[in-house]
């Protein structure tokens, strides 16, 4: 059946595989079957108001309400919001259960909970911090050691300006990348030593400028190739002439001279119409070892899961999830990881089990509409109940959501606030510093047309000068006093610093000083991916027709899976 999206109005689907899914993950309380409503919004504003709700990669500095220390968070010190340094927040010196209220019948569940998540105090980031060793500007991160300013990353060390690594070490500018190390510049690879430029490849090493790649060493601008060695544009050469051509890369404008060079090289070469291995009746791109997965995307391990993206852990029996995963039964739910059962309509909450409208609560079960708990269970509100007072209780509120108006930003007064995520008059975090942005870029007039704030970003650069620093051309030319210099980025001309651990690796790695800041690298970075959108087109070789994030209109050759295999392996 086709709806029109309450938001952006486009027309989007809801099938009958849809409306199984709803019922399978309708949550029963007390005995009691909640069901859950048809969406509202088409997939994509789904995911944007999910992803609204998660600030990873802006960092600030603020103090901490308790203890009046500094901390690092990525709650802006003037977002009216308090702020509790994460040993602080963990510990007992305060009881998220004072904040706790009855819910009132008189007003909509969204205008009750928005006045609690403004006066609950939040952890100044979200990382398994009692794991991590001088990883002080890390979030959504665990288990990591020297790292900084990377984001949604775990086990991992000396890595640096990297998002959604895992099991990496001397690594920098890095974005989804696995067990690798030294290696920079590198997108999507898994098990690669010391290479930089590099994307979609596996078991690489020592290259330069590669792509769709595998088991490939002392390669340079190579693209679809498969157990090579000194290689160069696809072709073999020696290992003087393959010495002499790395050397020549050293300085910035031979790098970006080689960049377009190889962007235009690649073009010749089919791609895979979905990106992924060991995959079962599944569609999307950048999958892995997954099985009925509908329309999901960066995911790892996924079985039985609809419009779930960035998942890099198993994902089980989910629809309309962020960044979840080790998880099962969720649904509308961003980042809410690590044996997570049954959590809808919620964000950044670990582990958590049985949980319906919650934020920032850690190691609960049981809560309905709690901000900011730790270890409870049967809350209401941050309010404690009994198990049969908690039933009885989410049963009434949940008729009452039915019909309590919802938001006026949300465009769903007509059916209320029972199932639909957390509206935009309720985000935490100003709309150009969430995940959001990275992949639906507005304009601050366009994110106020939805409800959302905005914020300009700050200039905090403690210990550089205030004079400007230009990069030299290469590494061998820069001294060590860089690193108190202070650099104009070149795209957004916003204030940044090279740190002593990034000069050191840049220096093993023979890379010049970059010459924008690492939000517009990142950005860069995103837009090398393909969008999380798919597109009805032929395969280049056998004609079969294909679904893939390679719109009808860009240049690529795409071939369908089965045919890219018999022309690359």
């Amino acid at each position: 059946m086709q709806f029109r999206c309450k938001q952006c109005q486009a027309p989007f689907t809801v099938t009958d595989d849809d409306r199984a899914f709803l019922k399978k993950l309708s949550p029963i309380i007390g005995g009691v079957t909640l069901d859950l409503p048809e969406p509202l919004h088409c997939p994509d504003c789904r995911q944007l108001r999910r992803q609204a709700a998660v600030n990873q990669m802006h960092l600030h500095r603020n103090t901490c309400g308790l203890t009046g220390k500094s901390v690092i968070s990525n709650f802006r010190k003037d977002s009216g919001f308090t702020v509790y340094a994460r040993e602080a927040w963990w510990g007992d010196g305060w009881d998220p259960l004072s904040y706790g209220r009855d819910y009132d019948f008189n007003k909509s569940f969204f205008e009750q909970y928005k006045e609690l998540s403004r006066a609950v105090p939040y952890p100044s980031l979200t990382t398994a911090y009692t794991y991590d060793e001088n990883c002080d500007y890390t979030n959504y991160s665990g288990k990591n050691k020297n790292c900084y300013l990377i984001f949604d990353s775990d086990e991992s060390r000396d890595c640096y300006y990297c998002y959604s690594i895992n099991g990496c070490k001397d690594c920098i500018d890095c974005h989804r990348v696995r067990r690798s190390e030294l290696t920079a510049h590198a997108m999507d690879c898994l098990q690669c030593y010391n290479c930089s430029f590099v994307q979609d490849c596996s078991n690489c090493a020592d290259s330069l400028f590669l792509k769709n790649c595998t088991s490939c060493k002392h390669c340079i601008m190579c693209s679809n190739l498969t157990n090579k060695e000194y290689h160069i544009e696809n072709k073999p050469v020696s290992k003087e002439d393959f010495e002499r051509v790395q050397k020549s890369l050293a300085s910035r404008e031979a790098l970006a001279g080689a960049r377009a060079h190889f962007d235009a090289f690649v073009l010749q070469f089919p791609q895979k119409s979905m990106r992924g291995f060991m995959n079962e009746n599944c569609t999307g791109d950048y999958l892995l070892q997954s099985k009925n997965a509908y329309k999901c995307f960066d995911g790892e391990s996924l079985w039985d899961c609809r419009y779930s993206y960035q998942s890099p852990l198993p994902l089980k029996n989910s629809m309309d999830t962020e960044q979840c995963g080790e998880a099962e039964n969720m649904y509308e739910s961003s980042n809410c990881v690590y044996n997570a059962h049954t959590v809808l309509f919620s964000a950044s909450c670990w582990p958590c089990r049985y949980e319906l409208y919650c934020t920032f609560c850690f190691s609960c079960s049981n809560c309905f509409g709690c901000c900011s708990l730790k270890h409870k269970q049967y809350c209401i509100l941050n309010k404690q109940y009994t198990q049969g007072e908690y039933e009885a209780l989410v049963k009434k509120i949940v008729e009452h959501m039915r019909h309590d108006g919802g938001d006026a930003m949300n465009l769903s007064a007509a059916s209320g606030s029972w199932g639909q995520f957390f509206p935009a008059s309720l985000a935490l975090f100003p709309y150009n510093e969430t995940v959001a942005a990275d992949h639906c870029a507005l304009t601050m007039e366009e994110a106020a047309g939805l409800g959302y704030g905005w914020a300009e970003r700050e200039d905090d650069l403690e210990g550089t000068s205030e004079e400007v620093f230009v990069p030299p051309s290469t590494i061998v030319e820069t001294e060590d006093d860089a690193t108190k210099k202070r650099l104009l980025c070149f795209s957004c001309h916003h204030p940044y610093k090279i740190t002593v651990q990034e000069l050191a690796l840049l220096r093993r790695k023979n890379l010049p000083l970059p010459v924008e800041c690492f939000l517009c690298r990142h950005r860069a970075r995103m837009a090398r991916r393909n969008p999380r959108k798919l597109y009805g087109r032929k395969c280049e070789n056998c004609r079969k027709g294909i679904e893939t994030t390679y719109s009808p209109e860009r240049p690529e050759k795409v071939f369908c899976e089965e045919c890219y295999v018999k022309t690359v392996f």
